[in-house]
């Protein structure tokens, strides 16, 4: 495969994942948490990298393609050591504990919860979360783009 060829399965691999996410949240009734939502920026940014290559020959703006992908699979990573609870995640989106906490803290604390937590597992697919499969895709899209751009 030739570099525009490369650029093009990148850019199309970052716009199915995106276009995946937005498919679980309005047709599957998923509400995104608040790490989700950072999974999605650097899909994004990778689509408009792929489309400003495509449409000027500027191969060498896959490496940028590629680091994009590498924050999102990294996003996804944090994200699924969150919801497996090998570490916390951010204070707003996981659960956190009330063991010391006040009548009034603990009301404080529900009523400031976020919708939808960082830690749940929302849907899974042979034991693997959506974002580790973000994760997995997107480190592979990253491969893609490394390929594209040495061979530009």
């Amino acid at each position: 495969m030739n570099a525009r060829s490369l650029v093009l399965v990148a850019t199309l691999g970052s716009a199915a994942l995106l276009l995946g996410a937005f498919g679980f949240q309005h047709l599957g009734g998923l509400a995104p948490c608040k790490l989700c939502l950072w999974q999605r920026w650097p899909h994004a940014v990778a689509i408009v990298i792929g489309l400003v290559v495509l449409f000027s020959n500027r191969f060498a703006l896959a490496w940028l393609g590629a680091l994009a992908a590498l924050t999102t699979s990294a996003i996804g990573a944090y994200h699924v050591g969150v919801e497996q609870g090998w570490w916390e995640g951010p204070t707003t989106c996981t659960s956190s504990g009330v063991g010391g906490l006040s009548a009034d803290q603990l009301l404080d604390q529900i009523m400031s919860a976020p919708l939808v937590r960082c830690d749940d597992i929302a849907w899974q697919m042979l034991g693997i979360s959506m974002a580790g499969w973000n994760a997995i895709l997107s480190l592979a899209l990253m491969c893609v783009w490394i390929s594209a751009a040495r061979r530009a």
